[in-house]
């Protein structure tokens, strides 16, 4: 046992396993945190691996310029870095308006630096031109849960009440690839006596763990939903106490359903009758139940209508607002759920308020010491964003992302990086979009700084620096502190992270997402186990739900969500009717085949640090495409062999991997590389319409027999 281990979270997934960092003989490693209760000490190969890229042989650390002699990267200091960046920023600003400028973001970035970032982008540059990747992620999820009960928070319950529930409707997730210590959770399910059913077109390991496993057409999981609401209000399986006492909108929801008979949904998504009838009584027969979805449904030109009809589903049986049920997301990125909660996202200020109320901006341009009416109006949403490089667009100021690799229609926004006049790139590694820029800047990591993050079921937990950054390494604070200064703001954007916190904390004081009773000292008590917002300066300040306490006391935080009252303006939550629609793009004679995309297990996201990890890529060392025998035969592929996939935008190679897992009429390719196995070379940045999610999870392609180069 190292008695000097410091505590902290793992950087990667929004579990945020909890471990410990000592120093061991062959540098820094990895201790277990058995008494931290999200992981309880278990952690997956990238967690046990997060030390590795602290390394110096695979991380930047110092600055580099773009040479105009040379058109190379070259080394420089950091005040020649940062003088840089601010002139091309200035000059931009001076000659096309702020609004040239933009700024995108990361789900990985700590609270305190998607704050900082938010605000520098309004107050410093005074541009609109400001979103984030995790637009990509969860962002329909978000939007259907604003709708329906007044509020977004991934999980509206810890993690814990999973397995008490009865039964897990699990929507579009690979747990066991993507979080594998959650899995967990859905093994003490069952072997409480509880039932899973998993809705995957892939019979993944996940889906391996189920009772009953839903394959479905990608793009069907709207229709899939509907379907088994028609049968839950034509069996009389209805909660209509319920529905009477907490809902509203049920008349328009249960038309909608309606129209969409089992066999008509059998027709649509492939999933036959008996098998959603079994998924509907398995579901209306327990105590307690709960939907959880994760990307699959999310990423679609509909997913927040697909999101919406789950929800319906968990309205209409009384699965919500009460113990062990409801709906919850499974949040993808490290900090995706603070990172949208606190005005890195277009049209976000902090605690998550919208910056078009005049009441949210007054509140913050206080915090601030500014005019609200200096504060811009809302801006474009991430792909949009991209897509405007080079045009609107001029110059980019870009923290924690890399979306050369992770965009959809991947060559076209490279395209559009490379169009700027000027590209700032503040990353750990020389990912694929800082190689494009004019300015790097080498900037710590989660074991080299403090800071807070929101884990999926809205815990804010405290990562607490374990070990000093390489010398020529600063942090994203002292980055925007720098520019700021250049650009004539020298008070307002402190350096040190718990003066940061401190400021978001009023900030988000009376918000949705209320930080303001949680402090520094308070996340360093005890086993370090976080505090779920909202959680405001006392009991008396209003939270929803649990725990109303004497007035003016210590406020205990909100594990579970709705108990009471749903964060509407009524406190009723809102079924909203949804009809199944087709995705953007559906299979044709040209493109005859679905294409969908996802991760693996020893690689995360783009790739571009568990890529520079030996133990990684010897576990998943490249792209594959996964394709059913039947269509491996058609095409007269061997396995291993190289396949071509190509949709209207674009084309990818890589080895083929025949399984029976995955249905005939779909591939699967991971997204974590770039290169000719690029998937998002491929993928369809149509957009939802309310939340402007790109359909990552589903177009039409063409396979061919291929060479690899």
């Amino acid at each position: 046992m190292h008695t000097d281990a410091t505590p902290t979270h793992c950087p990667y997934c929004a579990l945020q396993c909890g471990m410990s960092l000592a120093g061991g003989p062959g540098g820094v490693e990895v201790v277990e945190r058995p008494q931290f209760p999200v992981n309880r000490g278990a952690l997956c190969g990238k967690g046990r691996t997060a030390p590795a890229v602290l390394s110096s042989r695979v991380r930047l650390t110092e600055p580099l310029i773009r040479s105009h002699a040379t058109g190379r990267l070259e080394p420089a200091t950091w005040e020649e870095a940062v003088a840089r960046v601010a002139e091309g920023l200035s000059r931009t600003r001076g000659e096309h308006g702020a609004d040239a400028c933009g700024v995108f973001g990361g789900g990985g970035l700590t609270n305190e630096k998607a704050y900082a970032l938010g605000k520098f982008a309004r107050v410093a540059l005074g541009t609109s031109q400001i979103d984030y990747n995790g637009r990509f992620c969860m962002s329909s999820a978000a939007a259907a849960g604003q709708r329906a009960f007044g509020l977004d928070r991934g999980l509206p319950f810890p993690l814990e009440d999973i397995p008490r529930t009865g039964c897990v409707i699990l929507v579009g997730s690979n747990l066991a690839e993507t979080m594998p210590p959650a899995l967990r959770y859905l093994t003490e399910l069952k072997e409480n006596g509880g039932k899973l059913i998993v809705v995957d077109p892939r019979r993944t390991r996940t889906a391996e763990q189920a009772d009953l496993h839903l394959a479905p057409r990608p793009g069907t999981d709207l229709a899939l939903a509907l379907g088994l609401l028609h049968l839950v209000v034509a069996e009389g399986r209805t909660d209509e106490a319920f529905i009477e006492e907490r809902t509203s909108g049920w008349g328009e929801a249960r038309a909608g359903a309606m129209a969409h008979w089992p066999e008509y949904v059998e027709r649509i998504s492939g999933v036959p009758v008996p098998q959603l009838r079994d998924a509907m009584r398995m579901f209306c027969d327990a105590e307690a139940a709960m939907v959880l979805t994760a990307r699959g449904p999310e990423q679609q030109s509909k997913g927040t209508d697909t999101v919406g009809a789950w929800i319906n589903l968990c309205l209409a049986t009384g699965n919500a607002g009460r113990p062990l049920a409801g709906y919850g997301c499974l949040t993808g990125q490290g900090n995706g759920q603070g990172g949208r909660e606190h005005g890195q996202k277009a049209d976000q200020l902090p605690g998550y308020r919208k910056l078009a109320d005049p009441a949210a901006r007054a509140h913050v341009a206080r915090v601030w010491g500014v005019d609200p009416d200096s504060l811009p109006g809302p801006g474009r949403s991430a792909y949009e964003l991209l897509d405007a490089l080079g045009g609107d667009i001029k110059a980019l100021l870009l923290m924690g992302s890399n979306p050369v690799v992770s965009a959809p229609r991947a060559a076209h926004v490279e395209e559009r990086l490379r169009s700027l006049d000027f590209l700032a790139v503040a990353d750990v590694v020389l990912s694929e979009t800082a190689q494009l820029a004019d300015v790097v800047l080498p900037v710590t990591q989660w074991a080299e700084e403090t800071g807070t993050v929101t884990n999926l079921e809205g815990r804010v937990l405290l990562r607490r620096r374990a070990l000093s950054a390489p010398d020529g390494v600063r942090s994203d604070l002292d980055v925007l502190h720098g520019l700021a200064a250049h650009l004539g703001h020298e008070k307002g954007f402190p350096t040190d992270p718990e003066e940061v916190f401190e400021e978001l904390r009023r900030a988000s004081a009376g918000g949705a997402a209320d930080y303001s009773g949680i402090s520094y000292a308070r996340l360093r008590e005890g086993d370090g186990e976080g505090v779920f917002w909202p959680c405001p300066a006392s009991e008396n300040a209003g939270a929803a739900d649990e725990g109303a306490g004497q007035a003016g006391a210590v406020h205990p935080g909100t594990p579970r969500l709705f108990l009471d009252r749903f964060a509407t303006d009524d406190g009723r939550a809102r079924f909203v009717p949804v009809v199944h629609r087709d995705a953007g793009e559906e299979p044709d004679a040209e493109y005859p085949v679905l294409l969908t995309t996802g991760r693996v297990l020893a690689q995360y996201q783009s790739g571009a640090q568990t890529r520079r990890v030996d133990e990684l890529n010897s576990a998943a060392p490249g792209p594959f495409v996964e394709l059913h025998p039947r269509l491996a035969a058609r095409l007269d592929v061997g396995d291993g062999e190289p396949v071509s996939v190509v949709s209207r935008r674009g084309r990818a190679v890589a080895p083929a991997r025949i399984t029976s897992a995955i249905r005939a009429d779909t591939v699967f390719m991971p997204f974590h590389w770039p290169g000719e196995g690029r998937a998002n070379s491929l993928t369809n940045p149509a957009l939802d319409p309310v939340s402007r999610m790109p359909e990552f999870k589903v177009c039409a392609v063409r396979l061919e027999r291929a060479r690899l180069s």
